[in-house]
């Protein structure tokens, strides 16, 4: 097999179905690692013959997508969110990759549109973002940090045409619920890390969040989303360094 696409799940039903029919065709297996998903994920997967859905207790971001990579049994791995639905540039570029005899590199990056509420966001940290999305089995894996894993490779990369187009949130609620659960994970690892809080932190490194956010990095060109998501990155860190004061004051 040339091409597995692997995903990581847990309660997708609003972008899963999306997600699947942009790739089905495209691969030739496709991995779901689910964390037992209480809504219609699973309903949903299994409408598509390529899918492979296996269930597995969450073991943080990284382990989880390093055993859905060791599930992948293709030569090549486009690994995506959930949320991430490659455009048809982007499909077109991985099929002349993979139907290549010796590719030029083994490790690809891919750049993002992140949607915003409905809105592309071209500034603030938003834009002109990159990620290793697509590698050869056995070429790469990720760290195995609960959240915001990163992905490791002693390969040079290459850059693929096409973008990922990555619906973010449904919606407020959903952002504020998403952020929650992070930013325990967040405090968590940095916990783990031996890093510290304090009442300074907790003030000011929000406050430079924002105006690295909105104005270092240009947010405000984006408009009423721009600043709406320099907000809550703002919050995101407030909450980050909260929580992991509470969890020295109470451990």
């Amino acid at each position: 097999m040339k091409l597995s696409v692997a995903i990581i799940t847990f309660n997708e039903e609003r972008i899963i179905e999306k997600n699947l029919s942009a790739v089905h065709d495209l691969a030739d297996e496709i991995i779901i690692v689910d964390s037992f998903s209480k809504d219609g994920t699973e309903e949903i997967c299994s409408k598509f013959p390529k899918v492979k859905f296996i269930q597995q207790k969450f073991l943080g971001f990284g382990k989880q997508k390093n055993f859905a990579i060791e599930q992948c049994q293709s030569e090549w791995i486009l690994f995506l969110d959930s949320d991430e639905i490659p455009d048809e540039e982007l499909k077109k570029s991985i099929k002349k990759i993979i139907s290549e005899p010796q590719s030029e590199f083994n490790v690809y990056d891919v750049e993002f549109n992140n949607i915003f509420l409905g809105e592309t966001l071209k500034y603030g940290g938003w834009g002109n973002i990159k990620r290793e999305r697509l590698f050869r089995k056995g070429h790469g894996k990720y760290s195995e940090d609960i959240v915001h894993e990163l992905f490791i490779s002693t390969e040079a990369k290459g850059k693929l045409k096409g973008k990922i187009n990555h619906y973010t949130y449904k919606d407020i609620y959903h952002h504020i619920e998403k952020s929650n659960k992070y930013t325990s994970m967040m405090a968590e690892k940095m916990y783990r890390n031996g890093k510290k809080s304090n009442v300074f932190k907790i003030l000011f490194k929000p406050m430079f969040q924002f105006f690295k956010s909105y104005f270092l990095r240009l947010g405000f060109l984006d408009g009423l989303v721009g600043y709406y998501a320099a907000a809550t990155a703002a919050f995101y860190t407030f909450l980050k360094y909260k929580k992991l004061h509470e969890i020295h004051k109470f451990r």
